[in-house]
């Protein structure tokens, strides 16, 4: 089987044997420096912050492509200002290096790219670069041009891409951009994120990410609350059909987008070890059993109260909602989609879905 995977890494000794024992469908890992110095775009603090535990547990690691995610939107001044923190940052990455385990990092912050490449330019040339989700490359003009600035630094390019979630349900653009991408830069691969799950063009995405990395940086993060209170969570909470817009790749998908791409991204790492593993296992069988939710990193949270019948959903279902204008009010598909495969979970049982809850 040719690996197909991207699959985040967490430093547990059974997740490294769950990733070695289905090695031959993963094509890359990407892990994070955890708690050292808030450099992490999701912090864990029951995280291991320990750069040599979690060099000793990449080791393990038999996956040959290992990527360093350093893909916060943005950095506090300091990194980039004061010595002592940036200098901290590349004996990381020169630790990283030297025990080769890394072949790369994850970025979105030009600004920590070009840093870095001014002062540690040997490093750089050891490593690629590449763009993280949040750089959104959805056309070809984003594509070349990130390439571009990456090529204005020490870095060398990407040997893959990530897609933007956007091109996941619009076929033609997707299609169009993957021919370009074959065309004008055959030796990158392409990768298509599958299960994040957040809303489509999300109105909230770009600020709660700043949010978030704000939070990392002062070391309190409210992002949690704010998103809960004012951002998609509550609007998801009033109108939860609008889940289906997501433009995730289910399992029982996954095949349709390989004849395209290379390879399928998954998120989750926030989640901890039992969803990754439930979702990894999802996506190498090609098939789930149960709750959709439980799968889906964004909308994970829904599950505890909401149940989507995930084998209810019709083989073609992601070409159904391809055509979608986003104009609920006139269209009605997705409300009644969701009420004849979504039920209200109670205690764990699953009940029928009150039509007032549409």
């Amino acid at each position: 089987m040719t690996p197909f995977l991207d699959v985040p890494f967490l430093p547990e000794e059974t997740y490294v044997e769950f990733i070695n024992g289905n090695s031959d469908c993963i094509d890359s890992v990407h892990f994070s420096l955890m708690g050292a110095k808030r450099l992490d775009n999701r912090i864990d603090p029951l995280s291991i912050d320990n750069l040599d535990t979690i060099i000793r547990m990449m080791e393990q690691v038999r996956i040959k492509n290992k990527y360093l995610l350093l893909n916060s939107l943005f950095y506090g001044p300091d990194l980039l200002t004061k010595n002592e923190h940036l200098a901290h940052l590349i004996d990381c990455l020169e630790k990283c290096v030297n025990a080769g385990v890394v072949k790369g990092i994850i970025y979105c912050d030009q600004f920590l790219l070009q840093s870095l490449s001014v002062e540690a330019p040997e490093l750089a040339k050891s490593l690629e670069a590449v763009p993280g989700t949040n750089t959104m490359l959805d056309s070809r003009a984003k594509i070349s041009s990130h390439l571009a600035y990456i090529s204005e630094t020490n870095f060398q390019l990407p040997s893959k891409i990530t897609l933007d979630r956007s091109l996941n349900r619009n076929f033609e653009n997707l299609t169009d951009t993957v021919n370009w991408c074959r065309q004008a830069y055959p030796e990158i691969r392409i990768e298509l994120l599958a299960n994040e799950g957040c809303l489509p063009f999300c109105p909230y995405r770009n600020s709660h990410d700043a949010y978030i990395a704000l939070g990392n940086h002062e070391g309190a993060d409210n992002s949690f609350h704010i998103n809960n209170t004012l951002g998609c969570r509550q609007l998801l909470d009033k109108q939860p059909y609008r889940l289906l817009q997501s433009p995730f790749i289910r399992p029982e998908d996954v095949d349709s987008y390989l004849s395209q791409a290379d390879l399928i991204l998954l998120s989750g790492r926030a989640q901890g070890l039992d969803f990754l593993k439930k979702t990894v296992s999802a996506y190498i069988a090609r098939s789930h059993e149960g709750n959709l939710l439980e799968l889906l990193d964004s909308m994970n949270w829904l599950g505890n109260h909401l149940y989507i019948e995930n084998s209810a959903l019709s083989f073609d279902f992601a070409n159904m909602l391809s055509v979608c204008d986003n104009r609920c009010n006139s269209c009605g598909f997705c409300i009644e989609l969701f009420k004849a495969i979504a039920r209200p979970l109670n205690h764990g049982k699953k009940e029928p879905l009150a039509a007032a809850t549409m």
